[in-house]
């Protein structure tokens, strides 16, 4: 398991971005982005600060929880996880008509598609 990847999944899963946890941690983006990446390794005063941004107990970077999992099986790449968390933050807001109604057209949108 690589602490940097469980790290971004979980900061995925939250809808955030490296530049938010740094306003939080006080971290530079470009070392989160080291350690994301697997060519840092945090100490753990460090980690702790992470997790207190991502609002997470630091043993959850130790654990294979539902996250890291999910990342290691469906292999979706950092983009395609953002616009996921991006789609289900808004879609809390829907109704159950407007989901099925949204469902339909991200169908349609994908059965037209020009590969």
């Amino acid at each position: 398991m690589q602490i940097g990847t469980v790290i971004r999944g979980h900061r995925l899963h939250k809808g955030l971005s490296q530049g938010d946890i740094e306003k939080k941690t006080g971290l530079l983006r470009c070392y989160l982005s080291r350690v994301e990446n697997g060519h840092t390794i945090p100490s753990l005063d460090t980690l702790s600060k992470i997790a207190v941004a991502l609002e997470v107990p630091i043993s959850q970077f130790f654990s294979e929880d539902s996250v890291t999992r999910d990342l290691n099986t469906q292999k979706l790449s950092d983009e395609e996880l953002r616009f996921l968390t991006q789609i289900r933050r808004y879609s809390t807001n829907l109704n159950e008509s407007d989901r099925k109604l949204l469902l339909a057209m991200v169908k349609k949108f994908a059965a037209t598609a020009v590969r």
